[in-house]
């Protein structure tokens, strides 16, 4: 397909694609949530590392705007009180109805900086002093789980883009080398490509993860983790792009290239690699899932990110005793987001791969 054609096809795909129903809320869905991660500090009541252990597992605040008289009022909330109870012998949870904690918006807190770089301490939404709102309740050490869920998803939603960053230029460019060059050099790479995608991945990372020293931060291991998903997952992609190459280099744009003088590394680079940007859209949309879910296993297994570092992974742990599921169902909401995040990628690489399919076009 000429280039102009390419160029073209690529115009429409973003068009297409809001027009589809699913894919245009699996879009929203992701801004949302990378737009909450990006202004988490804004969003977030209280710093990643707030603890009140006298609230550990405190159920999601209650947040009301009528008054026991029905009438309207500004939002406000009642804290929790702690107690015993010695028929049941658990923890019990009772609102101190005796003092309200009206609801601020756009007021002062702790301060942050915005993008990194910006001093701020404005919040979306504060109470007054003395109160406490936790929209998703309390983990066991009484740290505030919608708070830890904003700063924990930079982790979670981040990894899977810095790993492709690394994994997919090595994985064009090797196949892209491999597919114009053939031969004995075709064989001899994708033989090196085929023992890599050998390696059995997410069981060499828990072995690494384990061998890891304990005294590594954990944005050392998140690193760490983003490199060795990165040097294991460009193998498999590189196979593609090297059919891909094998067939765009009979094209007469090429030939026309190589009559022109252009040296190797330049046809490979300017002219045939970017006829695979549309399968690379595609593969970049169902990756992103994959590392995503590998971060969150590994931490879910404790060989990620630790704490009190939050990463939804983590977070997650904490959920698989079968008592927090039933007494504690928000400790689950990491999970939900998992699925969500993970669901919408899967939609939109899909929905651009029906797109491009040359048999869903013609019909």
């Amino acid at each position: 397909m000429p280039e102009e054609q390419y160029k073209e096809l690529n115009r429409g795909v973003f068009l297409r694609l809001i027009k589809d129903k699913f894919a245009l809320g699996a879009l929203i869905m992701l801004g949302v949530l990378y737009l909450s991660i990006i202004f988490a500090p804004f969003l977030a009541p209280y710093s990643e590392s707030y603890s009140n252990r006298q609230l550990s597992y405190a159920p999601p605040t209650k947040v009301y705007n009528v008054t026991s008289d029905y009438k309207l009022s500004r939002p406000y909330v009642y804290n929790y009180v702690r107690s015993f109870n010695p028929e049941t012998y658990q923890i019990e949870y009772n609102q101190d109805r005796t003092k309200k904690y009206y609801v601020h918006f756009f007021s002062k807190g702790y301060e942050y900086k915005i993008l990194g770089f910006l001093p701020c301490n404005i919040h979306l939404f504060q109470v007054d002093n003395g109160g406490e709102i936790h929209l998703l309740g309390t983990d066991i050490n009484g740290r505030d789980n919608f708070s830890r869920i904003l700063y924990g998803g930079r982790i979670s939603l981040t990894i899977g883009f810095l790993a492709l960053f690394i994994s997919f230029p090595i994985g064009m460019l090797y196949g892209g080398i491999s597919g114009y060059f053939g031969g004995r050099v075709d064989a001899l790479m994708m033989r090196f490509a085929e023992a890599i995608m050998s390696i059995p991945s997410f069981y060499l990372l828990i072995i690494l993860a384990a061998l890891l020293p304990a005294g590594m931060s954990s944005t050392q291991r998140f690193t760490l983790i983003v490199i060795i998903l990165a040097f294991l997952g460009w193998s498999g992609f590189s196979r593609v792009i090297r059919g891909m190459v094998l067939s765009i280099k009979k094209q007469e744009f090429v030939q026309a290239s190589k009559t022109l003088g252009a040296g190797s590394m330049r046809i490979i680079i300017k002219h045939i690699l970017p006829q695979t940007l549309s399968y690379v859209i595609v593969a970049i949309t169902l990756s992103v899932p994959g590392y995503i879910l590998a971060e969150s296993s590994l931490s879910f297994l404790g060989l990620g990110i630790q704490q009190p570092d939050a990463s939804w992974g983590n977070m997650l742990k904490e959920a698989q005793d079968y008592i927090n599921i039933l007494y504690r169902p928000w400790l689950l909401t990491p999970g939900f987001l998992i699925f969500i995040a993970i669901l919408s990628f899967n939609l939109i690489g899909d929905t651009i791969r029906d797109i491009l399919d040359p048999k869903s076009r013609e019909r």
